[in-house]
């Protein structure tokens, strides 16, 4: 059975991670290379690195920093932010990236996601999708809380989507369907989903789980659920309610609110399939003996 994976973010501004409240208000929380390492030994099974004020800078994605981190952290690493071209994700895999997130260039150009999985492999690329809710409960900034929707992307009176696309940061407004959107970009290559609710990110009041279950339904590529982790229980109704391959969070490992393996002893007492911490696993093999 497919293990399903926990993932530590950091959000970078600066050379520093940062984390807010729907992209506002950031507070520094640390070194990302620091941070990295520590996750790595908690057992993390991924890290994802984003460069979140690349876009809105109009600058290339910070190498160094990505160099930094590779060094410390021997899990997977994705990275985003600031990749505009297939020799910008040329770069960001050079400085040691296992795959690469595209957002704001590939909304603009869609194409981008069909020439970098062609040169490097649909493995190798995420498309990141920040969406926010303007149909249904939660809608108009009131996150609510796993709230249901009736379709996949559309609203109740099925006119327009209920979660449309934004990027730059979550700045700007496209009116793309974000489900729709998911839909085209793994028919373009995509081999990840990486989806966000900007109405939940940094609130903890749990994912949009109808978000999280419309597109996961509509794709066949892993989907990775962010935004509103507050409680391993969360984490948990991520992959059974929302369909989601995988869960990432910020706040609640940056702040030590849970850890890593406390939420990964909650995803295997629900049956999901996760690989253990070993410290985690070393009573159950004890006890065995």
């Amino acid at each position: 059975m497919l293990l399903r994976r926990v993932i530590p973010c950091l959000d970078v501004r600066d050379g520093r991670v940062v984390k807010g409240t729907r992209f506002l208000d950031l507070v520094d929380e640390g070194d990302p290379a620091e941070l990295a390492a520590r996750y790595a030994r908690e057992g993390a099974d991924e890290i994802c690195f984003l460069d979140i004020t690349a876009a809105v800078e109009g600058r290339a994605t910070l190498l160094g920093a990505v160099e930094r981190t590779a060094r410390q952290a021997f899990v997977p690493l994705t990275v985003g932010g600031g990749v505009r071209s297939v020799s910008d994700m040329r770069a960001v895999l050079r400085a040691g990236a296992d795959r690469v997130a595209v957002n704001s260039a590939a909304v603009a150009d869609p194409s981008l996601v069909d020439r970098c999985a062609r040169r490097f492999g649909r493995q190798c690329v995420v498309v990141s999708i920040d969406a926010r809710r303007t149909r249904g409960p939660g809608a108009a900034g009131d996150p609510g809380r796993h709230a249901a929707d009736t379709s996949a992307g559309r609203g109740a009176d099925g006119d327009g989507p209920a979660w449309q696309v934004v990027v730059q940061g979550g700045r700007v407004a496209t009116g793309r369907d974000a489900v729709a959107w998911a839909v085209e970009a793994a028919e373009r290559g995509a081999g990840e989903i990486l989806l966000t609710s900007i109405d939940r990110d940094g609130t903890r009041a749990g994912y949009d789980l109808a978000l999280l279950g419309a597109v996961s339904r509509a794709v066949s590529v892993p989907v990775v659920a962010s935004g509103g982790a507050g409680s391993p229980a969360d984490l948990v109704a991520a992959v059974l309610e929302g369909g989601a391959d995988a869960v990432l969070a910020a706040s609640i490992f940056h702040r030590e609110l849970h850890g890593i393996a406390a939420v990964k002893r909650a995803m295997a007492a629900a049956g999901i399939p996760v690989r253990l911490v070993p410290e985690d696993d070393w009573p159950r093999r004890a006890t065995a003996r």
